[in-house]
């Protein structure tokens, strides 16, 4: 049970519920766009929920071994799990459950291709290298939150709805763009109490980029344009008008926006980095019940 304990800490179980949601919002996508399979729909969750294993604990691994794990100030939000450095597990059973991840949404992606078509290719290889070099490049030129808001949040809504055998509709295609937000949201806001264990570690992402205060103010205004692009699609007639209550989440920005406005030089409360949390999971929720009501 310890074994199992700990490879659930590295795969980051608690975080795996984003996965669980934008596949959520991808089906509602698809079914609003008029195609709607449970089956295919279970696989792909399978699918992202493995390669989103692969990505923590690749990361986890990529962060014991440049020191940024010994030096980060951990909270329950981010600075990783403590597993490997508590010496729970191996750095080499540690990229087991990252490369098992790996194999299994690979399985998952070569049968969608044979099943539903090349046009899945795209985003699939996309997916690949945001899983695959995430931690060890992608993350150290400065565009790791923007391929972050690609692999966990926009480029699953899009397959997810694929998949469904409808094509891809403009449904999907603008629901994912809240996805990509929230979640582009979600990874800058982490970075904040990592700032110092970064820069030692030799990440290289907006905070160490722009400075706290600059990266504060793009995350304020990524932020806005959940709630904004919900409601100009409902008034477009993309979104039915139901799809509303997907605004409702950004209700839990206050929080945030509070510690923005007290000076972005302060350390983030955890009650800001939960309500972020609590954002991004709770929008793709309420987006794809709206969507499906």
């Amino acid at each position: 049970m310890s074994v199992i304990s700990a490879c659930l800490g590295v795969a980051r179980a608690p975080f795996l519920l984003l996965p669980v949601t934008l596949v959520a919002l991808g089906a509602a996508a698809g079914a609003s766009d008029g195609a709607f399979d449970i089956t295919r729909t279970l696989l792909a969750l399978v699918g992202l929920v493995a390669l989103h294993v692969a990505v923590n604990a690749f990361n986890e691994v990529s962060d014991f071994r440049s020191g940024i794990d010994l030096e980060t100030e951990r909270t329950p939000f981010s600075g990783g799990s403590g597993t490997l450095p508590a010496g729970r597990l191996g750095v080499r059973a540690g990229l087991v459950v990252a490369w098992s991840g790996v194999a299994v949404g690979a399985i998952v992606g070569v049968y969608f291709l044979f099943t539903v078509g090349l046009d899945l290719l795209p985003i699939f290889a996309i997916g690949a290298l945001a899983a695959l070099s995430y931690t060890d490049l992608l993350a150290k030129l400065y565009i790791g939150e923007f391929f972050a808001g690609l692999g966990l949040g926009a480029l699953p809504v899009i397959g997810t709805a694929m998949v469904q055998g409808g094509g891809l509709g403009r449904t999907a295609l603008v629901a994912a763009i809240p996805a990509f937000c929230t979640t582009y949201n979600l990874l800058l806001l982490n970075e904040f109490p990592d700032e110092s264990a970064d820069r030692a570690g030799g990440r290289r992402n907006l905070v160490l980029l722009l400075g706290r205060s600059r990266a504060a103010a793009v995350y304020a205004a990524v932020a806005l344009i959940v709630p904004a692009t919900i409601a100009l699609a409902v008034r477009d007639g993309i979104f039915p008008t139901l799809a509303l209550v997907g605004v409702i989440p950004s209700l839990l920005l206050i929080a945030p926006f509070r510690w923005i406005l007290s000076g972005p030089a302060n350390p983030v409360s955890h009650g800001a980095l939960g309500a972020n949390v609590a954002w991004n999971l709770g929008t793709n929720l309420f987006l794809a019940a709206g969507l499906l009501l």
